[in-house]
């Protein structure tokens, strides 16, 4: 730490009134690679983090099941945004940082900050940093943010959870990060957490949060987050591509607006199910990891990253890895109407698996060595 950090790039779509992002721009300097070939190198020991995908162009097919799930789904989204708004006030006071893990996490946490100027008139500092699975947290962003914002608490900020994994590493940072210990702590907050693995959330049903639709057109055209040495150097940001190109595709913003614009339509019905969250308020209980873990048994898994739970991380495992197959708990549920779509284009099969509390999970295929 103590490492002098460059100044933020100008990285995104989104207004800078909503979020800064804390990321190295690589747009000109790095190449995406094939899924399968991605998918070879990772199964062969290379760090995903090191690669980027090529980014999924949706059919039009697929954008308009994205609007229709929006329209569907806007409504839940806002509601959930201020259940878990409403608990960040009670856990943290009004003086506190919003901190965005990138890049799931980062529309949601603009939509808090929004919720909270429109219900309390605050405004929140709120960045979007890079934390990666067994590599950590972007310690050169937090120095910054420290920086900027000396005394105020942090609270980091999902969009979901699958089996737990980001938990387990923010908890992991949260422990390296003890010079901030009064500042920092590792209560994510999530707006859907059917992994029951984060201790603030919107509900714990696994419902469609539409962002999982789409990859960086949903999240300020920003890829996800790259630590490759030969891109980042010791004094860097964790890195990011700006694909301004898709300019035209880019519903980011669209998205945000349309959440906020139900702000008002759920205000009341989130302080009764706030008030009622306070009594029956679960810790939790990490039920999703060992459902998990019997479907590693089930299908003789042997990597359980190959694993993917979640309409989210199922959502992931479509537009960016190489599946095998997709688990569902119940082909008529509306929330997978996506789900269903991408898997006849990808010619994934489906299989129904009743015995577990997520609505579908995606099994990466095993490619190393072929």
């Amino acid at each position: 730490m103590n490492l002098k950090t460059s100044d933020p790039s100008i990285m995104g779509s989104y207004s800078p009134h909503d979020v800064t992002f804390l990321l190295k721009d690589l747009s000109r300097i790095m190449e995406e690679d094939k899924l399968e070939t991605r998918e070879k190198a990772i199964q062969s020991g290379r760090h995903y983090s090191e690669m980027l995908p090529i980014e999924y162009k949706p059919s039009e097919q697929y954008l308009n099941l994205f609007y229709q799930s929006l329209n569907e789904y806007k409504k839940r989204v806002a509601h959930a945004v201020g259940v878990v708004a409403e608990q960040l006030l009670q856990v943290r006071g009004n003086n506190f940082t919003l901190v965005s893990l990138a890049r799931a996490g980062t529309p949601i946490g603009i939509l808090i900050k929004r919720y909270l100027a429109y219900k309390y008139n605050l405004n929140l500092p709120h960045y979007s940093i890079s934390i990666i699975r067994g590599r950590g947290i972007d310690q050169n962003a937090i120095q910054y943010i420290m920086s900027q914002h000396p005394n105020q608490p942090i609270q980091f900020i999902d969009g979901w959870t699958g089996k737990g994994a980001i938990s387990k590493e923010l908890s992991k940072a949260c422990q390296e990060l003890q010079q901030y210990k009064e500042l920092i702590d590792d209560r994510l907050a999530v707006l859907a957490d059917p992994g029951h693995c984060a201790p603030i959330y919107g509900t714990r049903d696994d419902f469609l949060i539409p962002s999982a639709c789409l990859n960086s057109t949903v999240s300020g055209l920003v890829s996800r987050t790259v630590l490759n040495d030969e891109y980042i150097e010791k004094t860097d940001f964790h890195g990011a591509k700006f694909y301004k190109e898709l300019k035209e595709e880019d519903v980011s913003n669209h998205y945000i607006d349309a959440v906020t614009a139900e702000f008002e339509n759920v205000v009341k019905e989130v302080e009764e199910d706030t008030k009622e969250l306070e009594t029956s308020y679960q810790n939790p209980t990490w039920a999703g990891l060992r459902e998990v873990e019997e479907i590693q048994k089930y299908y003789s898994i042997t990597d359980i990253n190959h694993i993917k739970p979640g309409v989210g991380e199922t959502t992931r495992v479509l537009l960016r890895r190489v599946p095998w197959k997709i688990l569902v708990k119940n082909k008529e549920n509306p929330d997978l109407k996506h789900i269903l779509y991408l898997a006849s284009e990808r010619q994934v099969p489906i299989e129904e698996y009743t015995e577990m509390s997520y609505s579908c999970c995606g099994l990466i295929k095993t490619v190393k060595g072929n």
